[in-house]
Formats: structure tokens, C-alpha cells, sequence
């Protein structure tokens, strides 16, 4: 068969969401401050659309002004020709606007006046010494956090190293991490740089003399030794367990320690209590400050017997049309397609806000459900947690549940327990045993991880409570569960197998 380039026809069938469906689903998914930015761009692409305080809103509900436009009325599939606007019925008690020439040329002329005055008032201007001072001064009083590396070449700088080694000294605290761990050993740097690593080992000696005390280190033993050494404490009984015993060290077994040692057990406990005071992470302290600060979106407050469920409306946009803009469209000396432009942007804004109605909405419905179905929790905690699915709340919501999954997606909520991630109330069930003998699925696996980290954080320190141990004291409460279960929630609190959990 010839090869070549053919043209042919195939009639197939697929699922494609329309631009508005996308549009919705991303305003249902984003949480308050994404919102905020999703509007902001629309604002900016949307002529017709502007916002208004929540008390404007207000006001304007209160004087019953109409919103309706004849762009929301009109059917959509009729031509934007056909249609045909009232001034009588589009009026909302404004004077009568000129014809859209007189208004376009009255915008143009605002619009010169503007930029002549932005021009003027950024005329460049002589200040005088003591402004010029006051200047300097405000910009030397920000605080701005100074990095690892940036502390590193300045204490270069001071230090009695050559400028000839300045850039050796520069390349290896290049390639220091944040932690103030040294990622690549000398030969590799010797490589790749070409240098004598005996040179690049001169140099880093002098860095990690540097402060933070351990920096400069390959590892976590070197690290810990660097900062003995700076403490002057070479001869002690630290200092030897770091250096010959870090593996015992990190398994914590203690009484190896004290055989390789030969010292009292007591006395290794002291010694590792001493080394657990040094710094692990010697960069920590030049972390940036990455603290988030969540904005919850559901508010549950208490009310007698009852719980009243509420949104954030304060942080969301308020958008409404322009009455410019509908003042344009009662005109009938406009041309077809300035109002089929305007009718569009109208219809645009329209759903946008209409979206933004509906997303608050179905977040409410969704979180009032979870209220329903948590009521123990907000009373008594996370011990009283239920299990509960996306499905059950899409049932009564009338939704699917991956709109659930979207509405709680990055959302909090303010209980009276505290705030949580709206997803920690959606949860698995643990097989439970009532009183006579049947299984049910009333906790949560939340609650059953509650109940485990009790239980660890009970036990004697001298005889800590293997995982088996756990399985059975969960029976005689009524809690069926696996051991590879105990021990996968252990995990995830974090909490050590019993023989490194042991303390002598």
C-alpha cells in the first residue's frame, strides 16, 4: 500500500465538559484564597462584572433591585439580533445614560485625564538629604531572614582562610542543604572540580568550624561529633558512644552500649540523654517560615441541644453586573455586534455568580450532613468519631460523590472540638462486638487510632506493650482487629516497636 498523507471521515462519541461545567467544578473545588484569585482573573477578563461590599449587597436585597437583564431572559439558542430590550423595564431608578458614542467618548476622555494626572504626579522629584536618609533608613530596618548559605560566605569572609580558597569554600557550601549537611563527599567534588581533594579537605575543616555548631557534616555521626568536639568533650562517655556505637545508638540498646563501654547501665542512660540534646538538624534555625494559616469555611456552633451550621460569606467575592452595562444594552442605537459583546459578557458574569451561589450552597447541605451524622463527635471528641462515606452524604445531599470529594477538598470546618480538614470526618468503620456476640462497624478507624495511642502512652517504660498485647486489650473492649493493623496505626503515630521502646 502507497504511503502518503489521506483524508478521512469518523463519526465517534465522547464526553467533553463545557467550558462553563470546568468553570464551575473549579470554583467548587477551590478553597477561599484559590476562589479569591479564580475571581479576581475573571474580574479582570470580564468587563460587565464588579465587586461589592457584603453590605451593598445587603442594601440592594433590601430596596428589591432588580437584577434580572434582558441577556438572562432571553432564550439562548435565539440570535442575538432578534432580541429586543425596553429601556422601561431595564431602568433601575438612574437617569437615562446618553447614546453608547457619547458614553464611549466620555470613557476615553476619563480615561486621558487619568493617565495625564498619573503622569504628573510621578514627575521625578528632588529630595532632600534628611528624606533621602529617611529612606535609606526604612529600607536598612526591613527583616528579611538571612539562609544558611549566606551566613556561610560571610563567616568565609571573616575567617583567616585565603582569598585564594574563597571559591573552594564557596563550591562546597554550594553544595551544603538546608539541614547543613554536606550532599556530596570531597572525591566527588575533587571530580568534578579538578582540585586536590586534600585541598577541598583543608577547606571544609575551616567550614565546619563554622556556626551553626555541626555543619559542614556528611552524616548524622559526624554531625553529633562536631558538635562534642566543639563543646570540648572528646574524652567523655558521649562522645565514645557516637563514635563507636551509633548503630546500638539508633536502636537504642542500651545494655550492648554498656558491655561495649563497660559502664553501669545508668550511667549510658545519662550519656544518652545528654546526646539527645544535640542538634540533629544544625541548618533548622535558617528554615524559612513556611507556617500556613487556614481560613475554615464552615462554621459549627452550638445552640441548646442542637448545632447551627454556617459558611464564610464575609471572604467570598460579592459580584454583581454593572449598570453601565445594562444601561448599553437598553439602547437600541447600538449595533448588533456591540450588543451581542455586551449580551455575552452579561451571560458570562451571570454564571459566574450563580456558580459561586451554588458552590457556597452545596458546601453547606454537604457539611450540614456531616454535622447530622457527627453529632457525637462535636460533644464528646474523636473517641465518638463514626465511620462515614462519600456516598452516604451524596445520597442525602442529591449530589454524586465525587462533587463531595470536590466540595470538601481543602476546606475546613470550625467545630467545637477544634478546626479540622472537612475530609477527617469521612472515615472507614472497625468491626466492633456488642453485647451479644455480633459484629458491627460503629467506630471509626480514627477513633480505634485514638484509642491505640492511649493505650501506648499508658504503659510502663520498663515493660512496654508488644503489639499482640494491644490486639487483645482491643478485644476485651469490644474492638475486633488484626496485629498488622495495630502495627501499621503504630506507624502512624510514630510510636517505636517495644524492644526500642524499652527503657532499662
Amino acid at each position: 500500500m502507497p504511503q502518503g498523507l489521506h483524508l478521512s471521515q469518523r463519526l465517534t462519541q465522547s464526553l467533553v465538559l463545557a467550558p462553563q461545567l470546568q468553570q464551575s467544578l473549579a470554583l467548587l473545588q477551590a478553597p477561599t484564597l484559590e476562589l479569591k484569585a479564580l475571581v479576581e482573573q475573571e474580574l479582570q477578563q470580564n468587563p460587565v462584572l464588579e465587586e461589592a461590599s457584603a453590605a451593598e449587597m445587603e442594601l440592594q436585597e433590601k430596596d428589591g433591585r432588580e437584577t434580572e437583564t434582558p441577556a438572562e431572559s432571553a432564550d439562548p439558542a435565539e440570535p442575538p439580533a432578534e432580541v429586543s430590550f425596553d429601556p422601561a423595564t431595564e431602568k433601575t431608578g438612574s437617569e437615562p445614560v446618553d447614546d453608547f458614542q457619547a458614553e464611549f467618548e466620555r470613557l476615553v476622555q476619563l480615561d486621558q485625564e487619568w493617565r495625564d494626572h498619573f503622569a504628573q504626579t510621578n514627575l521625578p522629584m528632588r529630595a532632600s538629604a534628611e528624606d533621602e536618609e529617611k529612606r535609606q533608613f526604612m529600607f536598612d530596618s526591613l527583616v528579611a531572614g538571612t539562609s544558611l548559605q549566606e551566613t556561610l560566605l560571610e563567616q568565609v569572609r571573616e575567617s583567616a582562610l585565603p582569598k585564594d580558597q574563597w571559591p573552594i569554600a564557596e563550591m562546597v557550601i554550594g553544595n551544603i542543604d538546608e539541614y547543613g549537611y554536606l550532599k556530596a563527599t570531597v572525591e566527588e567534588l575533587a571530580t568534578t572540580t579538578g582540585l586536590p581533594s586534600d585541598q577541598i579537605q583543608e577547606v571544609l575543616k575551616v567550614i565546619q568550624s563554622f556556626d551553626p555548631p555541626g555543619v559542614g557534616a556528611r552524616d548524622l555521626r559526624e554531625c553529633l561529633l562536631l558538635q562534642l568536639e566543639r563543646l570540648g568533650q572528646q574524652k567523655t562517655l558521649e562522645y565514645r558512644i557516637v563514635s563507636e556505637f551509633m548503630e546500638a545508638l539508633g536502636k537504642r540498646r542500651i545494655p550492648e552500649i554498656a558491655r561495649g563501654t563497660e559502664r553501669l547501665v545508668d550511667e549510658v542512660q545519662d550519656a544518652l540523654a545528654r546526646i539527645a540534646r544535640l542538634e540533629p538538624r544544625p541548618g533548622r534555625a535558617y528554615l524559612p517560615d513556611n507556617d500556613q494559616y487556614i481560613v475554615p469555611e464552615v462554621f459549627v456552633r452550638p445552640s441548646g441541644d442542637d448545632y447551627v451550621v454556617t459558611t464564610d460569606n464575609e471572604h467570598i467575592p460579592h459580584l454583581r453586573i454593572s449598570n453601565t452595562y445594562k444601561d448599553l444594552m437598553a439602547q437600541g442605537g447600538n449595533s448588533a455586534e456591540v450588543r451581542n459583546y455586551i449580551r455575552e459578557k452579561i451571560r458570562a458574569g451571570k454564571f459566574l455568580i450563580k456558580s459561586l451561589h451554588q458552590r457556597q450552597q452545596t458546601i453547606l447541605n454537604i457539611a450540614k450532613e456531616i454535622v447530622n451524622r457527627q453529632r457525637e463527635f462535636m460533644a464528646k471528641g474523636v473517641a465518638a468519631l463514626k465511620p462515614l462515606t462519600m456516598v452516604q452524604v451524596a445520597s442525602v445531599v442529591g449530589v454524586h460523590e465525587t462533587t463531595v470529594s470536590r466540595a470538601v477538598s481543602g476546606k475546613y470546618m470550625q467545630t467545637p472540638q477544634g478546626v479540622f480538614e472537612m475530609k477527617y470526618f469521612f472515615t472507614a468503620g472497625i468491626q466492633t462486638a456488642n453485647g451479644d456476640g455480633m459484629q458491627s462497624t460503629s467506630m471509626s478507624n480514627t477513633s480505634v487510632k485514638n484509642i491505640i495511642a492511649e493505650i501506648f502512652g499508658a504503659e510502663d517504660a520498663a515493660k512496654p506493650l508488644s503489639d499482640q498485647e494491644v490486639v487483645r486489650m482491643l478485644k476485651e473492649k469490644g474492638i475486633v482487629i488484626a496485629r498488622r493493623t495495630v502495627a501499621k496505626y503504630r506507624t502512624e503515630l510514630n510510636i517505636l516497636p517495644s524492644n526500642l521502646r524499652k527503657v532499662y
